[in-house]
């Protein structure tokens, strides 16, 4: 019996983290998530490992917030060359967000788009109005696929789910 809960918590541990979550259905057609950065001597499989700015960072697995904790989105072309979106999301995630960046100022957030790291951000104080903002790292294919699931701001009528 401890053998079987084991595997199955390997297995959700895989599911949930960034690169298990870029091996959803094809039908997912976007996967978005957003990693509040941890200590490393948390469980290690609870956590991954993200080299940013040349340090090594953790972050958990589980993500703080979804893309089904999204209401609608807007992209926006940024002076890299490539992409940004701002995020508004639902009321039980813009509560969640709320209570996570109060208590964790100071620390990364990592965006994950489509399995791969995007944009990390510091918390440097409670986000309270339900709108997260990832600055760099999409393309336009990561800007098609939220298109199939989420609708852009003001079309917000339009069902994509």
């Amino acid at each position: 019996m401890p053998i079987r809960i084991s595997v199955m918590l390997t297995i959700l541990c895989v599911l949930w983290s960034p690169a298990g979550m870029a091996m959803a259905k094809k039908d997912d057609k976007a996967v978005v998530s957003l990693h509040v950065e941890t200590d490393a001597t948390e469980n290690p499989k609870m956590i991954f490992a993200q080299e940013i700015g040349g340090v090594t960072r953790y972050f958990r697995r589980i993500p703080e917030i979804s893309i089904k904790d999204m209401a609608v989105f807007t992209p926006f072309p940024n002076e890299s060359g490539d992409y940004g979106v701002v995020f508004r999301l639902k009321p039980r995630g813009a509560n969640r967000l709320s209570a996570f960046t109060a208590v964790n100022q100071g620390r990364h957030l990592l965006a994950t788009i489509n399995g791969r790291a995007v944009d990390t951000v510091v918390i440097d104080s409670q986000i309270q109005d339900g709108v997260l903002v990832v600055w760099k790292g999409l393309n336009l294919p990561d800007i098609q696929s939220l298109d199939a699931v989420l609708p852009r701001a003001g079309e917000e009528g339009k069902k994509k789910r």
